[in-house]
């Protein structure tokens, strides 16, 4: 059976997902050709704000590869542009002169940035944002120029003028309405979006209209309708698009604002079809992804002979790329005669939200500063749903109390989660189900759900554990936590990049999911901003464990064990006296010797720590973080028949060296007189054996549940060899390790051989050794190192004590 020849004018979003929806139908219908005049293949428009506010790169935005168009037979004719459509004779010609014919035509050419007509509007240094290409320019132009103009203040200006403020420009956006975003937002959630961004260091000129753009060949300022000048050397326009119809009228079809389609996507030629922005559907253009792939698959179900009610129009919602700024807005969000609105603001936090009402139905929503309720509007509004059983303001409720909380698992199967791809809760947990999936990339893959502006992923993870339960933890191989779906890797890279010094910053300026920050987040975040940055971060004690903030660690019965600091497992007679005046006066049950060599004081009550810590007068042993917990030595040559080196001396060194210091888990060092190793030096982080001619170093050891036996590095001759080893080791694992991973897994991740290069480099040692000392002369003088006068600490006590 011979195919029909399919020929599809552009290669957007819109036309490869009507082209996605054809092959899932009937993929042997027809013989593909897709033409597009950019050098790419498929890629994520939505995402070029990511790019701009480097979050991503181009690679990560590509969505259908060169790979998945030979997979599907589709031949591509990429940077090349269709410049004739002759529709009596059925083919299309591009501007390299490739002739195409066709049995079936589809125009998904989208639209263009639209050029306010005004004088200046050609001098270099404008630029309209669109593709790619204007991404790269103005990556390209903000690296010599400071400062921009963006004019609009729409969605496109505003993701457009967060990403140019990460590119180090100074920005202001002129705007024509009262409000930002106008066509989105009413004026107070407009106002509020206006407060945030203005916090990141944009700057507004609003009500403000644009007569003129100033320069000779270059932009150096332009000039707003009331005289004023605004001095600049780049301005972006985004006051708009305009469908591209030139070729679509040049061929005789029939033209209003974009080319004129039927609801089954039929122009005025039977033959030819147009789906996207390019399109017009009952008087109505679309700018949005999401109609435009409702477009697509009513289109595929005409064009592979399945039933289909035809393209009805869309209701549209819209969110915002900029992080620190969650907004949501969908539908009709003006009030008339007919239609009222119920608000309700949180100044304390920010959130307003506000639904507007039609015949007792939901016809539109805006949220701000909290979205979570988006999706279950957006639902309500598309079912017609009326809002008769619900509570329309409420305040005040406890958490779990009064008001039901809503989660994915209440939501009918039909309901929608990925509203730009039109993607229901049923479709994901039945792939989930079906196919085994257990991460948020999987599910994306297989449903599409989150590959355009992927502000479901939070969603999706939700469905996950919902339809998983308690294997989803097992089975989540994303980002650090729950809340984010960025790496270790991609999180100490923005930090460093954005300048992010504090765990709120980076949570809102990475746009994670839970802005508050998750028990696995919120220490882990805290660590690499203190190895980052380890003069300049102020240690949030809120985000460390609780043993860590009490000095103690918690036991089963909910009591304490008090772990004073005994370098090297040496005491004195003082010591020992006070230890067991303590221990007699607060009837302590049980004193005992540690595996680390200390005097250990157990079954302490909470309320009872900050008077024993004082009492003892005896600085607190690291034995409760993910830092130095302890040197573990034997006598050594001193006392012992057999040993070689003189090890207690040693090991007391190493513990005075790096105590305190963070890192990614904890890291117990073993200091042994002779290869017997006493102390266990093999299954050690760091492990010292004395040997006739100096010292062997074993690493990446650990005790535990999986005993892993350490690796011969090396050997070296003095102690100060030794600890310069250690401190570069210890650095190197600061630097790269995940948060909460011992040296063992790190050593299997990064390479054994790898490690011992870098550490045996001596110019690298020697660099990372010195930064190992920045670190620690940042945490000589913590509070920790003498908890009674660490009035933070205190403070936490007495917040427990009233708890």
């Amino acid at each position: 059976m011979t195919k029909e020849r399919l020929v599809m004018i552009g290669n957007g979003m819109a036309g490869i997902r009507t082209i996605e929806e054809i092959i899932i139908r009937d993929p042997n219908k027809y013989e593909i050709t897709v033409i597009g005049k950019e050098p790419y293949p498929n890629y994520n428009r939505i995402m070029l704000s990511n790019i701009l506010q480097k979050k991503m790169t181009i690679d990560e935005t590509i969505m259908n590869p060169y790979e998945w168009y030979e997979e599907h037979g589709i031949r591509l004719i990429n940077g090349d542009k269709v410049d004739e459509i002759n529709k009596e004779d059925k083919f299309v010609k591009t501007e390299h002169n490739i002739k195409v014919a066709y049995d079936k035509c589809i125009i998904a050419t989208g639209s263009n940035s639209f050029i306010l007509p005004i004088n200046g509007s050609r001098l270099d240094g404008v630029i309209g944002w669109r593709t790619i290409e204007d991404t790269k320019k103005m990556i390209e132009m903000a690296k010599t120029k400071k400062k921009a103009v963006v004019i609009g203040g729409g969605l496109l200006g505003l993701e457009c003028a967060r990403g140019l403020l990460d590119q180090g420009m100074e920005v202001t956006v002129v705007h024509l309405a009262e409000w930002l975003m106008e066509m989105q937002l009413d004026k107070k959630a407009g106002e509020l979006l206006k407060q945030d961004l203005m916090a990141q260091g944009m700057k507004f000129e609003l009500q403000a209209n644009t007569q003129e753009i100033l320069g000779e060949d270059q932009v150096e300022a332009i000039q707003l309708s009331d005289g004023r000048i605004l001095e600049t050397d780049m301005v972006v326009m985004a006051v708009g698009i305009r469908p591209i119809t030139k070729e679509a009228r040049a061929a005789g079809l029939e033209i209003g604002r974009g080319i004129i389609v039927d609801d089954f996507m039929r122009t005025s030629d039977p033959n030819i079809f147009a789906v996207g922005e390019c399109c017009e559907h009952n008087s109505k253009v679309y700018g949005l992804v999401a109609p435009l792939y409702e477009q697509g698959k009513v289109l595929a179900d005409y064009l592979t002979g399945n039933e289909t009610e035809g393209y009805k129009g869309s209701t549209t919602f819209t969110s915002l790329k900029v992080s620190g700024c969650d907004l949501f807005s969908a539908g009709k969000i003006h009030t008339s005669e007919s239609i009222k609105g119920i608000e309700t603001f949180n100044s304390v936090d920010n959130v307003y939200k506000k639904i507007f009402v039609e015949d007792n139905k939901i016809v539109g929503a805006v949220l701000y500063g909290e979205t979570a309720d988006g999706n279950r509007y957006y639902n309500m509004m598309k079912k017609n749903e009326t809002i008769e059983e619900y509570t329309l303001v409420s305040l005040l409720h406890k958490v779990g109390e009064g008001e039901a909380t809503f989660n994915v698992g209440d939501m009918d199967d039909e309901e929608t989660i990925c509203g730009c791809n039109g993607v229901s809760k049923g479709t994901i947990v039945q792939a989930i189900k079906e196919e085994g999936l257990t991460s948020v990339s999987e599910v994306t893959k297989m449903t599409k759900a989150g590959n355009s502006c992927g502000k479901c992923k939070g969603q999706i993870g939700e469905l996950l554990e919902y339809t998983l339960g308690d294997s989803f933890e097992v089975n989540k191989p994303e980002g650090i936590c729950g809340c984010t779906s960025l790496t270790r890797d991609q999180i100490v890279t923005q930090i460093r990049a954005k300048g992010l010094k504090t765990s709120k910053e980076v949570r809102h300026v990475l746009d994670f999911e839970d802005k508050d920050g998750c028990p696995k987040c919120r220490p882990a975040l805290n660590y690499y901003l203190n190895m980052i940055y380890p003069n300049e971060h102020q240690d949030e004690k809120e985000s460390r464990f609780a043993n860590e903030r009490y000095h103690a660690n918690i036991q089963n019965d909910g009591t304490f064990s008090v772990i004073p600091q005994m370098q090297g497992g040496v005491t004195n007679a003082d010591q020992l006296i006070r230890l067991g005046e303590v221990a007699k006066k607060y009837d302590v049950p049980l004193v005992k010797i540690t595996g680390a060599q200390r005097i250990g004081l157990y079954g302490v009550k909470k309320e009872e720590l900050p008077e024993i810590w004082e009492e003892l007068d005896m600085r607190s042993a690291s034995a409760y973080g993910k830092k130095t917990r302890s040197v573990k030595s034997c006598v050594g040559k001193e006392f012992c028949r057999f040993g070689t080196q003189y090890t207690t001396k040693l090991g007391i060194k190493l513990e005075q060296t790096f105590e305190y210091i963070d890192t990614p888990h904890k890291f117990k060092m073993g200091v042994s007189g002779c290869p017997r190793s006493c102390v266990e030096s093999g299954v050690k982080d760091f492990g010292v054996i004395g040997v006739e001619n100096g010292f062997q170093i074993y690493i990446g050891g650990n005790g535990g549940t999986d005993v892993v036996a350490g690796t011969l590095l090396t050997t070296v001759k003095t102690e100060e060899e030794v600890i310069k080893l250690c401190g570069a080791l210890m650095q190197y694992y600061r630097e790269t390790g995940i948060y909460a991973e011992r040296t063992a897994p790190w050593i299997n991740r990064m390479g054994f051989e790898n490690v011992k290069e870098v550490l045996l480099d001596s110019e690298k040692q020697e660099a990372l050794y010195n930064r190992i000392m920045e670190a620690k002369q940042a945490v000589s003088e913590e509070p920790w190192n003498n908890i009674i006068n660490d009035k933070e600490s205190r403070r936490i006590f007495e917040v427990e004590k009233v708890r």
